[in-house]
């Protein structure tokens, strides 16, 4: 435990500025998006073009391509709620509906293929845990798509993915992500209670 401790105080102390901005608004597009608010997408494309800069100078370019992703599925997300809002004559906001059930099948299929072919891949590098990795990856473009579709479901994608993502860097011993995905966990059990209250509010029924 005093590890893990000096781990995080240590990376805490000599954060730098742009590391720390994305930290920020990461943090800040979970928040709003708790909040079923329309900054969440805004926030989010400031943390990703604060990410390409940091996974750039890191040579993480794998990360880099995976926010590219990140990025059109922000601005998608933002377009598709705004748009949606504006069909909407009971609310000036577009409503939390669920996905239908027939979808989980194809859900499942396609994250199963898309996890063992990327995990191949990965496996003939130098990578340290190839599965685990591509397991969180893959769950996580779901997840964001979910969340630009605003389906309640994305948060359980988000939980599973904050899990994952939490045992992977404790294995890795870099306990101060371990810290931030564990905050991100109790984010994604929140984000999910706050958005089945609002979709109860709105008298929407699952699968719509």
């Amino acid at each position: 435990m005093n590890e893990i401790l000096k781990e995080i105080i240590d990376y805490a102390t000599r954060i730098d500025l742009l590391e720390f901005g994305g930290l920020v608004f990461g943090l800040l597009a979970v928040w709003f998006l708790i909040k079923n608010n329309l900054w969440t997408w805004p926030s989010g494309i400031i943390y990703v073009f604060i990410s390409f800069v940091v996974f750039w100078k890191a040579k993480l370019y794998a990360d880099f391509g995976l926010h590219v992703f990140y990025l059109v599925l922000n601005i998608y997300g933002w377009y598709y709620w705004v748009a949606g809002a504006k069909k909407t004559e009971e609310s000036d906001k577009l409503p939390i509906t669920q996905i239908k059930r027939s979808w989980w099948l194809w859900l499942t299929i396609g994250s199963a293929i898309s996890i063992v072919i990327m995990g191949g891949l990965l496996s003939q590098t130098d990578a340290s845990v190839p599965y685990w990795d591509s397991t969180t990856t893959v769950l996580s473009v779901i997840g964001m798509w979910l969340t630009a579709r605003k389906k309640l479901e994305n948060w359980h994608f988000w939980l599973i993915v904050n899990i994952l993502s939490s045992g992977i860097y404790i294995y890795k011993e870099i306990y101060f992500y371990t810290a931030l995905y564990l905050i991100y966990i109790g984010m994604a059990v929140a984000g999910y209670l706050s958005w089945r209250k609002i979709m109860i509010s709105e008298h929407l029924k699952p699968g719509e």
